[in-house]
């Protein structure tokens, strides 16, 4: 691919000697490794040669500022990164690594290996395919206009290739992500019997619905004071994005291999055994739960699938957790996170323009500022603000289900959920939001909308106890907005939701309803979003 000129190379010497590393005579290979693939066995290095190729990491202001990212995250990326360089040194292998601060950055990724080129004039480059439609895309395109031969090779970290779910999807009408799932573990041999699921049955979600009891204490759970180079990460961070949403002093995740191995331990010990049960739990003031908390190491690479998805099957075949859990958590790993990659390489760049349910209104200020008088959102926002972290119902139910009730915009609810998470990455983020949570996709992804009353935050949680609502009041003053919000929901797209099977329940009861009852909760339900502060 070859269209233009790479830089001359003029400053070669005097830009080389800013990274701190002594020359390789002959560049064969330069190898670009992205903050989100820190892992040592990934395709772009496995066939690595420490006497002749180098390794080219970069900080840059472009991919810590295309949303307005949680301060915690941008911790997380770039101290994971900077351990990960000190660890492929240490094996021997010549690392450029490009700090934010340092000079001459470019601010982009194509513009430091731009100046990597001039610098060490490899033969060839070699990524591993970027996790992200818009930075596959720049890679092309800069492919495009250099005489350097530039090769993207599979991420072969997952379960499954682009490819294979391609196949798995052609010809399907319906790509519901249980059917992929199953194929999967059979393919992959975890949790069967033979050509059987064990216990029978592919699916115990049925199983993992229980609310917390009152009384059910949590399990504490292992967490990660920063050392020395994350100190140094969040001292530039504070600096550098001083009005990017999120605390920073409460950041413990793990940043290396080692400490992410020991989160994926404390787990499987800890919390796995009752994950199963009060997966969709939520209780105030308690983050974390029994969920795993390894999003954020899986998907910048400190963890890999396979070796969590087979430390939860030993679990459950030493006895020490039950299937429920096992299954359970197997299921977010090897189902739908999968299933998640494969729907967005399989529709992008297109995906994310539908606005199936016509939603325009703009995202409320409380989910920045967490102030509202809705306890729930309340509670997860300022949760989210603390941790860069809430779970999956939170996300779906809470943040998610009101964005899909009050008809927020999808492209400000996407940039949002994009923003504020540590485990954010477009790949896995937006499909969860724009098919799960908002429906925009018009159910390609999911079977029906998501959308709830108060009753079910009411079930799954205690956020209604003390909030300033009442959950069991449909409308008025005092009621829940949850609840009007859900039935204006409902008749504002009566003409495109009445006929799915999985919606008939709720309007069998509307046709019950008056014209002027539609109308009263309908004009209630705008009155409620149109005084939101935006």
């Amino acid at each position: 691919m070859r269209a233009g000129r790479i830089a001359s190379g003029d400053c070669a010497e005097s830009c080389f000697a800013t990274t701190g590393i002594k020359r390789v005579s002959v560049v064969k290979t330069l190898r670009f490794v992205l903050g989100d693939q820190l892992t040592p066995e990934i395709s772009s290095l496995v066939d690595l040669d420490p006497a002749h190729d180098l390794v080219l990491m970069a900080e840059v202001a472009g991919e810590t500022t295309y949303a307005p990212h949680h301060k915690q995250k941008i911790v997380l990326v770039l101290s994971a990164m900077r351990h990960f360089a000190e660890s492929l040194r240490k094996r021997g292998v010549k690392v450029d690594y490009i700090r934010l601060d340092g000079p001459g950055n470019t601010g982009s990724l194509m513009g430091e290996l731009t100046r990597a080129v001039s610098r060490h004039r490899p033969k060839r480059i070699i990524v591993a395919e970027p996790g992200e439609w818009r930075v596959r895309h720049a890679f092309e395109r800069w492919a495009g206009q250099s005489d350097i031969p530039l090769e993207i090779r599979d991420d072969d970290r997952f379960f499954a290739s682009r490819a294979r779910f391609h196949t798995w999807a052609d010809g399907r009408k319906q790509l519901r992500m249980e059917f992929f799932y199953r194929e999967l573990r059979a393919e992959n041999r975890i949790l069967m019997e033979g050509d059987k699921p064990v216990g029978g049955k592919w699916n115990y979600d049925p199983e993992n619905r229980k609310p917390l009891p009152a009384r059910a204490s949590t399990p504490e759970r292992l967490r990660f004071p920063p050392d020395a180079v994350t100190r140094e990460v969040m001292a530039l961070v504070l600096t550098s994005y001083p009005d990017h949403f999120g605390e920073i002093e409460t950041f413990d995740w793990p940043v290396t291999r080692r400490d992410a191995l020991r989160a994926l331990t404390d787990f499987i010990e800890r919390a796995l055994p009752r994950f199963g049960d009060y997966q969709d739990a939520m209780r105030a003031g308690a983050a974390f739960l029994h969920h795993s908390l390894l999003s954020g190491a899986l998907n910048i690479g400190l963890l890999t699938p396979r070796e969590v998805c087979a430390a939860a099957e030993a679990a459950f075949r030493s006895g020490m957790a039950p299937l429920n859990a096992a299954e359970g958590f197997i299921r977010q790993i090897l189902g739908w996170r999968e299933y998640i990659r494969g729907i967005y390489w399989r529709f992008m760049p297109d995906y994310e323009k539908s606005n199936a349910l016509d939603a325009h209104r703009p995202l409320p200020l409380f989910y920045w500022s967490g102030e509202t008088s809705m306890r729930c959102l309340a509670e997860v926002v300022t949760q989210t603000r603390r941790h860069a972290y809430s779970h999956h119902i939170q996300r779906l139910m809470i943040t998610g289900n009101f964005a899909l009730l009050a008809g927020i915009a999808p492209a400000e609810v996407e940039r949002w959920y994009l923003a504020v998470y540590i485990d954010a990455f477009d790949w896995v983020e937006l499909p969860n939001t724009h098919g799960m949570a908002l429906y925009a996709d018009n159910g390609l992804l999911a079977s029906k909308p998501y959308a709830a009353s108060g009753a079910y935050i009411h079930r799954m949680s205690d956020f209604c106890s003390d909030c300033v609502y009442d959950v069991k009041a449909k409308s008025g003053r005092k009621a829940c907005p949850f609840n009007y919000l859900y039935w204006a929901f409902l008749i504002r797209n009566e003409g495109r939701l009445a006929d799915n099977p999985r919606m008939a329940f709720p309007y069998k009861t509307l046709q019950k309803w008056s014209d002027a009852q539609k109308k009263a909760i309908t004009q209630e339900a705008e009155a409620f979003l149109d005084a939101l502060p935006c």
